[in-house]
């Protein structure tokens, strides 16, 4: 199976990488600068591990024919270029398989190029791309659900399922992936809320008195606004976020939070803002997660207003 990774980032960086290391047919669809970083292969370390696997990548001027298979892995402020870079790489049997974070980059892939093309996907893992191009593994977690849209168990989400089976990440095949997507969409949430908030990892944030409340308030409003939806978190995803986010001592922090503290584009409109918005229109109210977005429109003004 022909596999295109748009993304060689903290997650198209990862996923696809362990992909290759496996074997896998991989290919990163990837900017000149990132091809160039990466001739000397992909480096993934962290956790005691540190491992360098060689890589193909194309530039999207270099696309010529038609993949198995096209992951995205892409920010979303990058999905509406990918989206159309990846055309001459979808072909009449082509699956596309974003991992973003929340729910619109599946109608923006469907209105482009139909529902028979798009997987639900989502992935979980904290890494980050360090200042020379390398992909830190911080927690040990690492995991990737697919699924059709539907909810059918098809004979080509199975043979992708065994394709995509390598060691590196846990893999599930989801009788449900858009809720699935929806659970892990109210994690990240709350996750962002609570890191970006506070300005700090959770370690700390469970330390100070009130902290833990604070955190368990905004898992409870992130999970309401997922059930108001029709895709209430089940208890045993509910006992993995308390668990995680409340965990003493510590380290984590959502990507968000990472992005803003380092000064780059970051996902609070595309994680944030649209879940605000579906709240509203659900008439769930989310005023921690409303608090959060609007101290990061600050910021993002504030930032703007020194360039």
């Amino acid at each position: 199976m022909k596999i295109l990774v748009a993304g060689a980032g903290a997650t198209g960086g990862y996923f696809g990488g362990r992909l290759a290391q496996a074997g896998r047919d991989v290919t990163f669809l990837v900017r000149p600068h990132r091809a160039a970083e990466l001739r000397g292969g992909l480096r993934i370390f962290g956790l005691g591990k540190d491992e360098t696997i060689p890589v193909k990548t194309v530039t999207a001027d270099g696309l010529r024919s038609a993949y198995d298979l096209v992951i995205v892995a892409v920010k979303a402020g990058g999905l509406d270029a990918v989206t159309e870079q990846i055309a001459p790489a979808v072909g009449p049997g082509t699956m596309i398989m974003p991992f973003l974070n929340g729910m619109a980059h599946l109608d923006t892939l469907t209105a482009r190029y139909g529902a028979e093309h798009v997987l639900g996907g989502l992935v979980k893992v904290v890494t980050t791309v360090t200042g020379d191009g390398h992909i830190q593994q911080m927690h040990p977690m690492a995991m990737m659900a697919i699924g059709e849209q539907s909810g059918e168990r098809t004979g080509r989400i199975e043979e992708l399922y065994r394709e995509l089976s390598v060691p590196g990440f846990e893999l599930s095949l989801s009788p449900d992936i858009v809720a699935a997507m929806w659970h892990k969409w109210a994690f990240i949430t709350a996750a962002g809320v609570a890191t970006c908030l506070m300005r700090g990892p959770v370690g700390d944030i469970v330390a100070c008195p009130g902290g833990e409340d604070f955190v368990l308030a905004v898992i409870a409003e992130a999970e309401a606004v997922a059930g108001a939806a029709g895709y209430p978190v089940p208890d045993g995803e509910h006992t993995l976020s308390v668990g995680m986010l409340t965990e003493p001592g510590s380290g984590f922090t959502s990507s968000l939070y990472r992005d803003v503290t380092a000064g780059l584009p970051h996902e609070g409109e595309h994680i944030l803002g649209r879940f605000v918005e579906r709240a509203a229109a659900l008439g769930t109210a989310a005023p921690l997660a409303g608090l959060a977005l609007l101290q990061l429109r600050v910021h993002d003004r504030q930032a703007a207003a020194m360039r």
